[in-house]
C-alpha cells in the first residue's frame, strides 16, 4: 500500500477506536474512491448523518414544456392520454409539520379509493421518489391516490427519516405521528377508504414504513419494506450503523411496541432486498420477515406455512420468493430476495436515484400485494 492509503487506514483505525465507524467508513470510501483531498468537517458531517452512502440528486426544476404544461393545466401529464394531478401540499398537526407531494388519480371523482404512503430514503425527494419507483404511474392504472411525504432537512440534515431515534420510534410521537396525521387529514379530506391504506419505504423509509406497521395497525392494510431494517433495531447513529451494517451487534431485535394491541395485530408486508447490499445487510430483511410472522401467529409451537419459488427477471437478475402464512393459513408476509442485487429500488426508472430497472419490479409486486388486503379487524 503507498503512503496515502496507509495514512488513511490508520487515520480510520483510530476513529473506530473512539466508536466513530461512520466517519472511518467514509475515509476508508473517500481514498479508496481516488479521492486527492480530505473531505471538510460538513461533508463528514452530512455522511454521519445521511448513514446511508451517497445518493444522486435528481433535479427537480421543469423543463420548458413541463412548465408551460403546468401553466395550462393543474395536472402533470403521465403519458399522451390522461391528465393527472401531482402537486405540493403541507400537513402540520401537533407531533409537528412536513410537506409532502400528493398524485391522484384521473379516475377520482369523489369515491373511496385507496392511499399509498411512500417514504423515500435519504437525500432523496418526493418527486425523485415517483420518479424512481413509478409508482404513480401504476396507481394511475389502478385508481389508487399517492402521498408521498418529505422529509425536513431540519429533522435530519441528509433528509433521512430518523428510524433509528427512539423518540421517532413510538406511537402518538414524532415522525410516526405526524405521518399517521397526514393520512387521517387525506382520508377525511379526500373521503378515501379507511380499509386500504398501505404504507412503503426505501431504506431510512422502508425502516419507518416497519414502524408505523407496527405501532398503527389499525391504520395500515399492509406494508412495503425495501432494503429496510426490523422495528427496534437501533436508538442512535452508533447503534443504527451496528444494524445496517454489521447484523447481530446492533439494538436486540423485535422490541415490542408500549402498545401491546399493536404488537398482537401487525400487519401483512412484503419485503425486497438484494443480497449484495452492502448499504443494509440483507439479513435485515429477512428479519422484517421473521419478525413479521412471529407477531402474526397466535401459536408459538405451530411454525407457520413456508412456501418458496425461484425465478428470474427478464434482466438477468434470479430471485427467491418466499411466502409465510399465519394460524390461520393467510399470507402475512412476501420476501423477495434479488441475487446479486444491491441497494436499489428494483424495476425502477432509472432517472430516480438509487434504482435498478433489471430487477423484478418492486412497485408492481407491492401494489397488487397491498390490493388483495384490507385492514383487518380488530
Amino acid at each position: 500500500m503507498n503512503g496515502a492509503l496507509n495514512s488513511t487506514m490508520r487515520e480510520a483505525m483510530r476513529l473506530m477506536q473512539t466508536g466513530d465507524l461512520v466517519a472511518a467508513t467514509a475515509a476508508i470510501q473517500q481514498r479508496l474512491g481516488g479521492a486527492s483531498e480530505p473531505e471538510s468537517p460538513l461533508a463528514v458531517a452530512s455522511v454521519r448523518d445521511s448513514i446511508e452512502g451517497t445518493f444522486r440528486e435528481v433535479d427537480e426544476t421543469p423543463s420548458p414544456t413541463e412548465e408551460a404544461r403546468s401553466r395550462s393545466s393543474p395536472g402533470r401529464k403521465l403519458d399522451g392520454r390522461s391528465r393527472t394531478q401531482f402537486s405540493e401540499h403541507a400537513y402540520t398537526g401537533s407531533a409537528g409539520s412536513r410537506r409532502y407531494k400528493l398524485f391522484v388519480p384521473t379516475v377520482y371523482q369523489g369515491q373511496p379509493l385507496p392511499l399509498i404512503v411512500m417514504l423515500h430514503g435519504c437525500k432523496q425527494t418526493p418527486d425523485d421518489f415517483a420518479t424512481g419507483t413509478r409508482m404513480n404511474i401504476l396507481a394511475e392504472e389502478r385508481g389508487c391516490l399517492v402521498a408521498y411525504p418529505a422529509q425536513s432537512q431540519n429533522a435530519n440534515i441528509s433528509k433521512c427519516w430518523n428510524w433509528f431515534k427512539t423518540s421517532d420510534q413510538g406511537r402518538d410521537q414524532g415522525e410516526p405521528a405526524i405521518i399517521a396525521g397526514l393520512v387521517r387529514e387525506l382520508l377525511l379530506t379526500y373521503g378515501l377508504d379507511p380499509e386500504r391504506v398501505y404504507v412503503a419505504g426505501l431504506s431510512a423509509g422502508g425502516a419507518m414504513a416497519v414502524i408505523l406497521g407496527r405501532t398503527y395497525p389499525d391504520m395500515f392494510a399492509a406494508v412495503g419494506v425495501h432494503s429496510g431494517l426490523p422495528y427496534g433495531a437501533a436508538h442512535d447513529l452508533p447503534s443504527a450503523f451496528s444494524a445496517m451494517h454489521r447484523p447481530g451487534t446492533g439494538d436486540p431485535r423485535g422490541q415490542r411496541p408500549e402498545n401491546a394491541q399493536a404488537w398482537r395485530n401487525n400487519v401483512p408486508t412484503i419485503i425486497f432486498h438484494g443480497d449484495r447490499d452492502t448499504i443494509v445487510h440483507p439479513s435485515n430483511g429477512e428479519q422484517v420477515a421473521t419478525e413479521t410472522v412471529a407477531v402474526n401467529a397466535s401459536s408459538r409451537e405451530s411454525p407457520a406455512g413456508v412456501a418458496s419459488r425461484a425465478g428470474e427477471t427478464a434482466g438477468g437478475y434470479a430471485y427467491t420468493c418466499t411466502t409465510f402464512k399465519d394460524d390461520n393459513e393467510r399470507i402475512v408476509v412476501e420476501h423477495w430476495l434479488v441475487h446479486g442485487a444491491a441497494h436499489a429500488w428494483f424495476g425502477g426508472d432509472p432517472r430516480g436515484s438509487y434504482t435498478d430497472i433489471q430487477g423484478p419490479d418492486a412497485s408492481r409486486e407491492m401494489l397488487r400485494f397491498f390490493l388483495d388486503r384490507v385492514l383487518a379487524s380488530t
